[in-house]
């Protein structure tokens, strides 16, 4: 394995900031370590580069323990979100910085800059200063930095969240054909869930200070382990369990009152004809978004869902707000509630 974290705790003054943490990330895969601000993930990130220590539990890099080890001695690549390069030097001494501290030969750094200028495709502008370049090349000049030195592991620490969204978007499809030339066992952390399933291999989900799902993008989105994954996951309707009624959603899949109901948009069905076993609900916005239509709906308890549909079914139903229309649930997933406490 590239990385094991072995029962790893983390503590800060009164808060917990990772409790019995396990993980094994192989060897050239990119890994997302996703979840909400305070979840963790940049703790844990910190914890594999070295730059914090664990109370508890080992860290182990390459096969090696490297619990202990100064993070100067680990070989890790490290990207932060804002960039650090330094102001005064060229794109090409920021890229060779790392080369140089380690008294390479002056024929082998100039050889691997170029190198690197061309994999970020960047190459004749080596002479230029960061000021010069733009937000997207500043973050490709961060990268082969960190790869200058043929790192054993590659750490990414929220490393497009400073970027406007097409930047970004540009970037994450740009790292992932990066990864798969150079293939180094990379880690980013991110809480952007799009980004993560772009771009990894396996996601780590993680939620205040554990790790509740690993897998891949498709398995965390279409077998998510527990109702926090559900949820950020992608966007879910959530129908709320009620030990009063029955809904008719509860009912049609067959759902006890006592578990929350999930579904997601693109599972409601939406025809302007009754049929069995569906329900009536009224259109109150719809909004559009380019390749799909976005129905926000009220049901008759006052329950209010959000449906995705495609543009040609759209303009095939001719739908107009405040329209009454029937919907389905074409999937949906529980996860039973303890009401004992």
């Amino acid at each position: 394995m590239g990385i094991v974290v072995e029962n790893v705790n983390k503590q800060f003054g009164d808060f917990l900031a990772l409790d019995n943490i396990n993980l094994e990330i192989r060897t050239g895969s990119l890994v997302a370590l996703l979840g909400p601000s305070g979840s963790g993930k940049s703790t844990l990130l910190r914890l594999i580069a070295g730059l914090e220590k664990p109370d508890h539990g080992k860290i182990f890099l390459t096969g090696k323990d490297a619990t202990d080890q100064d993070v100067r001695d680990r070989n890790i690549g490290f990207v932060f979100q804002h960039y650090a390069l330094f102001k005064h030097m060229t794109v090409r001494k920021n890229i060779a910085f790392g080369l140089e501290i380690r008294k390479e030969s002056k024929e082998k750094i100039a050889a691997r800059v170029e190198e690197l200028l061309e994999l970020i495709q960047l190459k004749g502008l080596g002479n230029r200063y960061p000021s010069q370049l733009s937000g997207g090349q500043r973050q490709r000049v961060a990268l082969a930095r960190a790869l200058a030195v043929e790192p054993s592991v590659l750490l990414l620490d929220e490393p497009f969240g400073a970027l406007d969204a097409k930047v970004r978007k540009e970037l994450r499809a740009w790292l992932r054909r990066l990864h798969d030339e150079v293939h180094v066992t990379s880690v980013f952390v991110t809480h952007d869930q799009e980004e993560a399933m772009e771009v990894s291999d396996e996601i780590v989900v993680m939620n205040k200070g554990r790790i509740e799902q690993i897998g891949t993008p498709a398995q965390v989105y279409d077998n998510p382990a527990t109702p926090f994954v559900m949820s950020f996951i992608g966007p879910v309707n959530v129908l709320p369990a009620s030990r009063d009624r029955v809904s008719e959603f509860h009912q049609i899949h067959k759902h006890s009152a006592s578990e929350d109901v999930y579904i997601r948009p693109r599972d409601i069905l939406i025809e302007t004809e009754a049929s069995a076993n569906s329900i009536s609900a009224r259109i109150t916005r719809l909004i559009h978004l380019g390749w799909e239509i976005q129905a926000e709906l009220v049901l008759g308890d006052g329950q209010v869902l959000t449906a995705h549909l495609t543009r040609e079914r759209f303009d095939e139903l001719n739908l107009q707000p405040q329209q009454y229309v029937h919907i389905q649930p074409r999937d949906a997933k529980s996860f039973a509630l303890d009401y004992s406490i």
